[in-house]
């Protein structure tokens, strides 16, 4: 008599694949941290003295979990909306780390989230973290290369703003800068006068290089990289995006 196949209910192999995805990405991750981790040693630098921020906008709750099974708990995202849903979901060992521009209506659902905070480049900024989430660890943003509509704020104003940082109910930790697309040597330029008005001030922290800048900034000082192509690969269309997020 033949057995009779045992069909695994629906949610059970949701679950399973879930777990598979999870399992295929995380292991695909661990080969691409690797790789950074060689060029984190190849830029002179200690492995250990560097973080790595694991940024996965756009893409799924995959991704947040495969990053921290693969061993990176420091997980970035660029939009309150994003970073509410995915954290909901997540492991509860992750720390969050806001890189976007802030909306004051999102502050007080962030706050309860948020770890770091990447962006602040005015005083209403710095008010409104200090307001919902007093005694938070923040970087400075400036606007290195001086580009137009770009976040940060301007290098002529760094040492008003940190002062304000100052007396707000913050704790600032460093700088954060995106470097101008194009020219590694820009970029080079920018992270070089990041590093040293960070030394000016008295902060440790630099929030600077991304996957494509990242071996230039670890060699102008980064402690902090937000890397997000240089572990998951190209980020998904918008619509496997909407497939993705909600997996």
């Amino acid at each position: 008599m033949a057995v009779a196949s045992v069909e695994t209910p629906a949610s059970d192999r949701d679950l399973v694949r879930i777990e598979t995805a999870v399992s295929s990405l995380a292991s695909e991750v661990a080969k691409r941290l690797e790789v950074v981790y060689g060029r984190v040693e190849a830029a002179g630098r200690r492995v250990d003295d560097v973080r790595i921020v694991a940024v996965t906008k756009g893409f799924g709750i995959d991704a947040v979990r495969a990053s921290v099974s693969a061993g990176l708990v420091d997980i970035g995202e660029n939009y309150g909306d994003e970073l509410i849903a995915k954290a909901s979901r997540a492991p509860a060992e992750c720390r969050w780390h806001y890189l976007g521009a802030l909306q004051r209506r999102k502050l007080k659902h962030l706050a309860p989230i948020v770890s770091v905070w990447h962006s602040l480049d005015r005083s209403s900024a710095l008010a409104g973290v200090a307001k919902v989430a007093p005694g938070s660890e923040v970087f400075l943003q400036v606007n290195v290369g001086r580009i137009a509509g770009r976040a940060g704020c301007e290098p002529a104003d760094l040492d008003e703003l940190y002062a304000q940082s100052r007396r707000a109910q913050v704790r600032p930790i460093g700088l954060m800068a995106v470097a101008p697309q194009g020219s590694l040597d820009e970029a080079r330029r920018c992270f070089r006068w990041l590093a040293g008005r960070a030394h000016s001030l008295g902060l440790n922290e630099l929030s600077m290089g991304m996957s494509d800048d990242f071996q230039v900034a670890l060699e102008e000082g980064a402690t902090v990289l937000r890397l997000g192509r240089a572990l998951f690969g190209e980020r998904p269309s918008q619509k496997a995006q909407h497939s993705y997020n909600n997996v």
